[in-house]
């Protein structure tokens, strides 16, 4: 039953949140247009300081975080071991940036949760998905933190391989890709798990902003402003 289960959340689970994540975007990119915002709240903070710097923080850091995990679990052993880095060296590679970058985004992302919860302005106009995204993404990164830990206790890389073997089976459509995750401490699993519910939940949650790149601002003419 435990084999049952490992598979379908591992082995098929992906694919089911990938499919979501892909064409829920699309439709709501057709269908929503009006929706397809970040819908900032800014404005109702008490002291917009500190929103800034959470939010560079939390914005910074979890895109550090995306592209650091692309990178670390996509890129064939080969490559670096070719590098001469070691399975042990990249483990301690991924350990230190990931703590640097997960404790920036876990800064601003705990400031983001406070002010959705305890500041009445802002949870008032906040969605019931605003709320559970903005959880689940702390989870994510406190799941994420922990894994550090655990790996302090085992160097060896073997089950830094191991996850990176199932990322590579499941991308490039490889069969038992759930089978690398069977001796995995459970707070990896953890931690995969619920990065896939935020993949499910993308298309439905004010994340779909990241898809529109701020392109035009790089090209734009300066806005000249005078304070009275």
């Amino acid at each position: 039953m435990e084999n049952y289960i490992n598979q379908f959340i591992f082995g098929v689970y992906p694919y089911v949140a990938g499919t979501v994540f892909i064409f829920g975007s699309l439709l709501r990119f057709e269908r929503g247009q009006y929706t397809w915002r970040a819908m900032s709240s800014q404005m109702l903070t008490p002291r917009s300081a500190s929103f800034r710097y959470a939010s560079v923080a939390f914005h910074v850091g979890i895109l550090l975080l995306f592209f650091g995990h692309l990178v670390g679990l996509l890129t064939p052993s080969w490559i670096y071991e070719g590098m001469g880095l070691t399975a042990t060296a990249k483990q301690l590679a991924a350990m230190i940036a990931g703590g640097l970058f997960g404790l920036l985004c876990l800064y601003g992302i705990s400031y983001l949760l406070w002010r959705r919860l305890f500041v009445l302005a802002v949870r008032a106009n906040s969605a019931a998905m605003d709320t559970f995204i903005i959880c689940l993404i702390w989870l994510q990164l406190v799941t994420g933190l922990v894994t550090i830990i655990v790996s302090a206790g085992h160097l060896d890389g073997r089950v830094m391989q191991q996850l990176a073997h199932w990322a590579q089976h499941i991308v490039t459509f490889q069969s038992g890709a759930h089978s690398f995750l069977l001796g995995v401490p459970w707070v990896y699993k953890l931690h995969i798990l619920l990065g896939m519910v935020m993949f499910t939940a993308f298309p439905f949650s004010r994340l779909v902003h990241v898809w529109s790149w701020p392109w035009a601002y790089a090209r734009r003419r300066y806005q000249i402003v005078r304070q009275h």
